[in-house]
């Protein structure tokens, strides 16, 4: 009988290496079995905010595990999930109120998808179901998720079980959708939401957006002025707005959310990544009690049949609320300013680099977008500049022809000056195409 085999994550047998196995980590490296050291210059699938193996983290959790591992959360709390609400309620806006538990980024997108579209039905709205997407977006891999992604390889598979969406262009600056520049533009691509809406609107439950910062699209910084106008144009034509913060949340755009930097209160946020510091998966929808009101009632038929097996886990909310302590008794922010300084000072001299189509950077995240006429996700610059960062000790996962650096914010300066350095390496070392 053949032995049991792990199938991993977005890789190929045929072309991608063996697995790297690593023995443990702590603050930004990863120590593998055969000996080598790695920085983990993409926080381990964004998710890591202080570093591996922090230890108020590990100890938090040691402690729950201790008390109370898990307790089914449908008619049942316990102490350290309302601890966790009670330490992210004053870095949300003042408008939410209420908020879901389930596992990940993904049941989160999820949770808002069917809340969103709940809402409307519970007012005896049925015909507003519809949903709004932007171009180049991800809110992850369950069937909801890809359904108001983008198209692509990613989900081609699974066109004919994705929902229809209506999508808008996103505000790819390096690459306007509507031919303007961004140093005199009016943010003309926000028009295309603007005649959708007031021409549907009766038919629009909400408009989703990642705020500020498309990911696995390609790093894509929005001018805060394009999720003004979002906010603006879904509260005159009465449609929810939901913001997907998985990624973009817990300081990642150098603030603690990133819809604070346009001035923005969605109807509902989708959180998960860093809400546990890297530790444990976790995913939060947190909503306005406009939202939540018309779920409460008499009527059985209204309320919100969802839930998880591990909704509020208690070893996942422990992590979440030392994550919380660590950004009040740890210099936290100062931290990620010094990782925007660091993207502001190396940046410039990449730009000019012939490899190098644009640069873009947003809070503790930068990205260059390299030339390449195989531009996209599978585009072959991606398995050369991956073996080479590693071959160089530097974890780097590019998105295709798409380098981006976003660092556990423990790195220090010198750590992600090397991290450039390797960086400016490659470009240097491409091969000739």
């Amino acid at each position: 009988m053949s032995e049991l085999s792990i199938w991993h994550p977005f890789t190929q047998d045929a072309v991608d290496p063996a697995p790297i196995a690593i023995e443990r980590a702590e603050g930004v490296y990863l120590y593998t079995a055969d000996g080598r050291r790695l920085i983990d210059a993409i926080s381990s699938w964004w998710v890591n905010l202080h570093g591996h193996a922090h230890p108020l983290i590990a100890d938090a959790i040691a402690r729950q595990a201790r008390e109370l591992e898990h307790v089914i959360f449908a008619g049942f709390t316990h102490q350290s999930a309302e601890e966790l609400v009670r330490r992210l309620k004053p870095f949300l806006p003042p408008s939410i109120e209420h908020i879901f538990f389930s596992d990940d980024g993904s049941t989160a997108v999820e949770v808002a998808i069917k809340m969103a579209v709940q809402y409307w039905w519970n007012q005896g709205r049925h015909e507003k179901c519809k949903l709004v997407a932007l171009d180049h977006a991800y809110h992850g891999d369950t069937f909801g998720a890809m359904s108001v992604g983008d198209d692509g390889a990613f989900v081609e598979p699974f066109n004919s079980l994705r929902f229809p969406v209506w999508r808008v262009p996103s505000a790819y600056c390096f690459r306007c959708p509507v031919g303007e520049e961004r140093a005199t533009c009016k943010i003309d691509c926000v028009e295309p939401l603007a005649q959708l809406l007031e021409e549907k609107h009766g038919e629009i439950a909400a408009v989703i957006v990642e705020p500020l910062l498309q990911a696995a699209g390609g790093m894509i910084a929005h001018p805060v002025e394009f999720l003004e106008r979002i906010r603006k144009l879904c509260t005159e034509h009465n449609v929810l707005l939901i913001a997907d913060e998985v990624l973009t949340g817990f300081g990642r755009c150098g603030r603690m959310f990133a819809s604070e930097l346009a001035g923005v209160a969605p109807d509902i946020m989708c959180l998960s990544k860093g809400l546990t510091g890297g530790f444990l998966p976790l995913g939060a929808t947190v909503c306005t009690s406009a939202i939540r009101e018309v779920f409460r009632s008499r009527d059985r038929t209204r309320t919100f049949f969802h839930g998880h097996s591990y909704t509020g886990n208690p070893l996942a909310c422990a992590a979440g609320i030392a994550s919380l302590q660590i950004f009040e008794s740890e210099p936290v922010f100062e931290r990620i300013a010094g990782i925007e300084q660091i993207h502001a000072e190396r940046l410039p001299s990449l730009k000019n680099h012939p490899a190098v189509a644009d640069v873009r950077s947003i809070g503790t995240v930068a990205a260059l977008e390299l030339d390449a006429e195989d531009a996209g996700y599978l585009s072959d610059l991606r398995p050369f500049l991956y073996n080479f960062f590693l071959g160089k000790g530097v974890l780097l996962r590019p998105l295709g022809n798409i380098v981006y650096v976003l660092p556990p914010y423990a790195i220090t300066p010198s750590e992600l000056h090397f991290v450039y350095d390797v960086i400016t390496e490659a470009l240097d070392s491409l091969p000739a195409r």
